[in-house]
């Protein structure tokens, strides 16, 4: 399950997405984002999924590769559902046992679950097809503002950057570790809570210490470069808007307005 976490990593291959600026894929992902909570309809969401379709497609990633991404989160899914589920109030449905389902609840805990699959499928495909350099410099030209309130822009954006990074790198230690474990007896998955939750304890701690001497190993070789913050820094390659980057803003602005539109004029609901 580890490995199917794909928030973090970079699928290497050449498409219309990947050689978009990455500020236009940083607001194209704040704008889907925001368009998955503005209503609580078919409409809205059928609209969302054909358009999420629509750029995996145009950026060439497998399918199947996007959403294996959900495995990893398969157990918030299941609890935040569940929680919605139960404890929401409303009109009773049928009762389970001392717990009463209603049909807010109901509808409650199926528009999560489709509000995080496609909130989670969107932020991977950005990851996907962003180059951790490129995302770096995105982030920093779109928090430039801010400097004039003394806010770090460029350590900001460098730190976000490489904490996204170090997600598939983690995972991938975690795997190795939970084998190299496995193999020497240690049983994650049998037993009670408790016994569980100490199985626990000789992952959690080679893994510590592997993640403070990967971040002392950056930390040096950053030292070792010189690096000293963005001031006065110059970039290889600066970015710039093409004709593409501003098409691809059109087609977010039309997207949101038929969002908020047909959400509207047109809510289906599921009950």
């Amino acid at each position: 399950m580890l490995r199917d976490m794909t928030l973090g990593q970079y699928y290497q291959t050449d498409s219309v997405i990947h050689r978009m600026d990455p500020r236009v894929k940083l607001i194209g992902t704040i704008v889907y984002i925001v368009s998955l909570f503005l209503y609580k309809n078919v409409t809205a969401y059928v609209l969302a999924f054909v358009f999420l379709l629509a750029v995996i497609k145009i950026s060439r990633v497998p399918f199947r590769f996007m959403v294996k991404g959900l495995k990893a989160v398969v157990f918030l899914l299941l609890i935040t559902s569940v929680f919605n589920l139960f404890l929401t109030r409303g009109e009773p449905l049928f009762v389970l046992w001392k717990f009463t389902i209603t049909r807010e609840g109901l509808l409650n805990a199926v528009y999560i679950v489709i509000r995080l699959s496609f909130l989670i499928i969107g932020s991977s495909l950005m990851t996907l097809t962003t180059t951790p350099n490129q995302l770096t410099d995105g982030l920093e030209r779109l928090m430039k503002p801010l400097k004039v309130f003394k806010v770090p822009v460029h350590e900001v954006a460098m730190m976000m950057s490489i904490a996204l990074r170090f997600i598939p790198i983690l995972m991938e230690e975690t795997d190795k570790i939970m084998k190299a474990q496995m193999a020497r007896g240690a049983n994650f998955e049998s037993g009670k809570l408790m016994e569980k939750v100490k199985a626990m304890v000789p992952l959690l701690v080679p893994l510590m210490i592997s993640a403070f001497r990967r971040a002392n190993d950056l930390a040096m070789a950053m030292e070792a470069r010189c690096y000293r913050g963005g001031e006065g820094r110059t970039k290889m390659k600066p970015l710039k808007y093409h004709s593409i980057d501003y098409g691809a803003f059109g087609v977010f602005c039309v997207y949101l307005v038929s969002v908020i539109v047909l959400g509207k004029v047109f809510p289906v609901n599921f009950l």
